[in-house]
């Protein structure tokens, strides 16, 4: 993506999934209902919020999903207690 100052992690995945990958499984919700929690991913090895963890243009950054959470699909795991999981 284009790199431009001041833009967050989740900027740029929600610009790869517009522009690159429609398949992009991500979850966020801080900018349409007012919620936040829901883009904790890890980045760089340390669990962060994508809508506040910039972009640097000096060093590659890389993503993951929150560690010890099933993963349901790329960067989207399973947040949801267990009891409320339940049938």
């Amino acid at each position: 993506m284009p790199f431009e100052a001041g833009a967050s992690v989740l900027d740029a995945l929600i610009w790869i999934r517009t522009h690159q990958d429609a398949s992009l499984a991500i979850r966020y919700s801080c900018i349409n209902a007012n919620v936040c929690k829901e883009c904790l991913i890890a980045i760089d090895g340390k669990v962060g919020y994508a809508c506040t963890t910039r972009l640097r243009h000096d060093a590659v950054m890389t993503l993951d999903p929150l560690p010890g959470k099933p993963v349901l699909r790329d960067l989207v795991t399973e947040t949801r207690p267990p009891r409320e999981r339940l049938k």
